[in-house]
């Protein structure tokens, strides 16, 4: 099955704020900036039935021209998180993620978090085609979590948590901001008490894959 030129018929679109120089904010003002100026978009689409829990999780999307903010909420029964180097097996955690296509369409970038902020990174062609980030590259990438940075394995029932992201435009190919960009934004636990996978913008496809640009949505980036 092939969708090409965003032509899935239940492709999502939503549009970021612009804000006014977020990288100059500490992450405590970026916070409060973008719950107070920024709307809430659900990532809410159960796209495989065999997996039928869904955590409460949302998206806020805002924009500079030099960067893209995203700020990810959860509830979630339990929380994990083993891994705490880049680029290491952050999908199996209690994990956020951001995909978007590369400017020339040709692949994607996926950033994936876990809940204590170790980040996996990568420009890819296809799931098993990747050019993982360099520490570099991961280091230019701004994290900020409610999370202390350390090891959880099921904490007690009835947890929240934020993830704050800065990614700069250049990193994802564009020079400054476009007027918009082709993404999902994914929350996942693969190896989690209740094993999940959900999707701001829905996928047909018969079994879990996020790796699948035919999909994205449209984030507009319009001042």
């Amino acid at each position: 099955m092939t969708h090409n030129n965003n032509t899935f018929a239940g492709a999502k679109t939503l549009r970021a704020t612009f804000m006014e120089s977020p990288e100059t904010l500490s992450n405590e003002q970026l916070y409060k900036a973008m719950l107070a100026q920024t709307s809430a978009h659900k990532i809410d689409c159960l796209n495989w039935p065999d997996y039928p829990y869904a955590p409460v999780v949302t998206v806020r999307v805002a924009f500079s021209q030099e960067s893209l903010v995203l700020l990810f909420e959860v509830e979630e029964e339990h929380v994990k998180a083993v891994t705490l180097n880049s680029n290491g097996p952050v999908w199996e955690d209690s994990c956020v993620e951001f995909f978007t296509a590369t400017p020339d369409g040709e692949g994607y970038f996926n950033f994936e978090a876990n809940c204590v902020a170790t980040l996996l990174a990568a420009r890819r062609k296809s799931r098993n085609d990747a050019q993982m980030f360099t520490d570099a590259q991961i280091d230019s990438v701004r994290l900020a979590g409610s999370l202390p940075k350390q090891s959880i394995d099921s904490r007690a029932e009835g947890q929240q948590w934020w993830m704050l992201e800065v990614i700069p435009f250049k990193l994802l190919g564009w020079e400054s901001a476009p007027e918009q960009i082709r993404a999902n934004f994914y929350k996942c636990g693969d190896n989690c008490d209740k094993t999940h996978f959900l999707s701001w913008s829905p996928i047909d496809l018969p079994q879990p894959n996020f790796h699948c640009p035919d999909f994205f949505g449209t984030v507009e980036l319009v001042k």
